[in-house]
C-alpha cells in the first residue's frame, strides 16, 4: 500500500500547489506542488487562487513549466509584477470532483482527515481522528490522530496495520502492536497515502 496522496482538502475543493512569489515580470508565479501529478497541469485549465479569510478566485491557465523543484504558473489577466504578488500565499486549487483516479489501496489525504481511527482487540479502542498526516519520518506516513482532549498519537500508516478503510462511515480500523498507542511525537503535514511507499497527490 502507499502513503496518502498528496492534497490538502477544503469545502470541496483540493490544493495543489501553494504561490510562494512573484516569478517574472509578465504575471508569472512560483509555487510548490501539492501534488503527485505534475503532469495533469497540460489538462488542468480551471483553477482557484484561495487563501484563508479570504474569497476563492476562479482562474485560467495559461502556461506552466517547471522551477528548481517546484511549477511556474502563469495565469490568463494576470499580466504584472503586482498582479502576481497578489497571489502570493494563495493555495492553488480544483474541484475535489477533479482529482485524479487513484489506484485500488490508495487514499487521498483530504479524504482521511476526520476519519476516526479505531484498533480492533479485545477491547476496541477509539483513539481519535486524523487531523494530519506526517511525511518524512520514515518509509511510512504516520496518522496524527487527536483525541477529544487534543492528545495526539502519531500512528505509521502501513499495509501490516491497516484492516480497513471506510471512507464514507469516516472510520479507519486498525489492529496495532501493544504498547504503540503510548509513543507520542510531534506533528507535521503531509500529502497522498498509500501505506508505505511515496508521497503526495
Amino acid at each position: 500500500m502507499t502513503p496518502p496522496p498528496s492534497d490538502a482538502g477544503q469545502g470541496g475543493f483540493v490544493t495543489i500547489a501553494r504561490v510562494l512569489k512573484a516569478q517574472g515580470r509578465v504575471g508569472e508565479v512560483l509555487t510548490e506542488l501539492h501534488t503527485d501529478f505534475p503532469e495533469r497541469f497540460a489538462e488542468r485549465r480551471d483553477l482557484f487562487a484561495w487563501k484563508e479569510g479570504g474569497e476563492r478566485r476562479q482562474l485560467q491557465l495559461e502556461e506552466y513549466w517547471p522551477h528548481k523543484g517546484g511549477m511556474v504558473l502563469k495565469f490568463e489577466g494576470v499580466d504584472s509584477i503586482d498582479e502576481a504578488e497578489r497571489l502570493r500565499g494563495c493555495e492553488i486549487q480544483i474541484r475535489a470532483e477533479d482529482r485524479a483516479p487513484l489506484e485500488e489501496g490508495t487514499w487521498y489525504v483530504s479524504d482521511l482527515l476526520g476519519c476516526l481511527v479505531v484498533t480492533r482487540g479485545e477491547p476496541a479502542v477509539e483513539v481519535g481522528r486524523v487531523a494530519d498526516v506526517n511525511f518524512g519520518a520514515g518509509t511510512a506516513p504516520l496518522l496524527v490522530v487527536k483525541d477529544e482532549d487534543g492528545r495526539e498519537v502519531m500512528i505509521p500508516f502501513v499495509e501490516s496495520f491497516l484492516e480497513q478503510v471506510d471512507l464514507p462511515g469516516k472510520r479507519i480500523e486498525m489492529r496495532l502492536p501493544e504498547g504503540m498507542l503510548e509513543l507520542n511525537a510531534p506533528t507535521a503535514s503531509g500529502k497522498k497515502i498509500r501505506p508505505a511507499a511515496k508521497r503526495r497527490q
